[in-house]
């Protein structure tokens, strides 16, 4: 899968969920924080993390522990209410997505490609 696939299959999961939880914001806060959260994290998770040198399974647990942690510390600043609970819920959401596209596709190369 490329980066493009997997931002784009992670904002397609991830948006409407973040768009849920700001229901109680501004509608202009509301987007910025749901097409934000992922713009910001996801490059990070992708590119930043050492996943051809240390083993995956440390990778992708320290991976989604900053995409948790950095989405929910941005939607506490966005006024987003129990943020890091909507945080785990997107983000296993679109993980879980996106091993569903993996298992489908088996030839397709993982997140390091």
């Amino acid at each position: 899968m490329t980066w493009l696939t997997a931002y784009l299959t992670t904002q397609a999961i991830e948006v409407p969920l973040y768009l849920l939880a700001g229901r109680g914001i501004p509608a202009t806060r509301r987007w910025g924080f749901a097409l934000g959260a992922s713009t910001v994290t996801h490059p990070v998770v992708w590119f930043a993390f050492p996943w051809e040198t240390v083993s995956w399974e440390i990778c992708f647990l320290a991976a989604e522990t900053f995409a948790i942690v950095a989405e929910g510390w941005i939607g506490k600043t966005t006024g987003i209410a129990h943020p890091w609970r909507w945080a785990i819920v997107a983000n296993a959401a679109s993980v879980g997505a996106g091993f569903l596209i993996q298992t489908m596709n088996p030839t397709s190369p993982g997140i390091a490609s």
